[in-house]
């Protein structure tokens, strides 16, 4: 998919970029693979607001879809390729040979009318889904599992992808798009290729209101504020609102390392903060 520029017959069109849905499909999702999606407005169930800068946006539905890729040796056929509210990537509608629909994330150079099939071994394809202990190394792939049998996790989002670097006792070595490599136990599944939409970064919006379709509000800067309502307020005239950036809560923020997840330190071959071979 193409970016499609818009020329400026209003203020709102003035700058848009937005990637080319023309070949995307028109109608409605398939009923039976989505579901009704409340809005939240960032509220807890107590009313109070958990998450900041939510509220609003455009009616959605959510699409079910097939993260395992476990119905291995049935072939399924491409029916259309659509768009998603829920996600950055678009979607592939499959009909397998027994009658039965579902969605997968679709990746590049997928079309209307390929076959897709999943299985402990297949050929090297864009759609196809197998172990990554069978997976030639240098592949290319997406959805990648972190624990077999529970669905993909790394590399699902637009134009993301990882690469299955090497082999190591039972294990597979993958690059990841930050830099990090890791070890994954081989028994976890892959789809082959890259996700769709890899121009989805490069769109600009052009007004403020089709943020706001998306759901999301406006968020004050901490040093707009006051300083009983935000550490970084206060002061006179335009103040760059101290050393250390902190949230209104004055937790750490921009950069500060959050990671508690100690327990799989020991797959991460190559952290992604180690620095860049030029």
């Amino acid at each position: 998919m193409a970016l499609k520029n818009y020329n400026p017959t209003s203020p709102g069109r003035r700058g848009l970029i937005l990637v080319d849905k023309t070949g995307l499909w028109k109608g409605k999702p398939v009923k039976s693979l989505t579901e009704g999606k409340r809005k939240t407005g960032g509220r807890n169930n107590k009313g109070h607001v958990t998450s900041r800068g939510i509220a609003g946006g455009h009616k959605q539905k959510y699409r079910y879809i097939d993260f395992k890729r476990r119905k291995w040796g049935v072939e399924g056929t491409v029916e259309r390729i659509e768009y998603d509210p829920n996600r950055t990537a678009f979607i592939a509608l499959i009909k397998y040979t027994d009658g039965e629909l579902a969605y997968i994330i679709a990746p590049q150079r997928l079309a209307e009318g390929d076959t897709v099939i999943a299985d402990k071994r297949t050929d090297v394809k864009p759609g196809n889904a197998m172990l990554l202990s069978e997976m030639p190394v240098g592949t290319i792939c997406h959805n990648v599992e972190m624990k077999p049998e529970k669905g993909g996790q790394i590399a699902r989002s637009a134009g993301t992808y990882v690469q299955l670097v090497g082999r190591d006792r039972g294990m597979v070595i993958v690059r990841l798009n930050s830099g990090e490599q890791r070890y994954i136990r081989g028994e976890c599944m892959g789809t082959v290729g890259a996700v769709s939409n890899p121009d989805n970064s490069n769109q600009s919006f052009a007004k403020a209101g089709r943020t706001r379709w998306k759901g999301r509000r406006p968020l004050t800067r901490g040093v707009a504020k006051n300083p009983i309502d935000h550490p970084h307020g206060g002061g006179e005239g335009k103040t760059s609102g101290g050393r250390h950036p902190v949230t209104p809560w004055g937790k750490p923020t921009k950069g500060a390392r959050t990671r508690k997840n100690k327990q799989t330190d020991k797959m991460i071959i190559r952290s992604r903060h180690a620095k860049k071979k030029r």
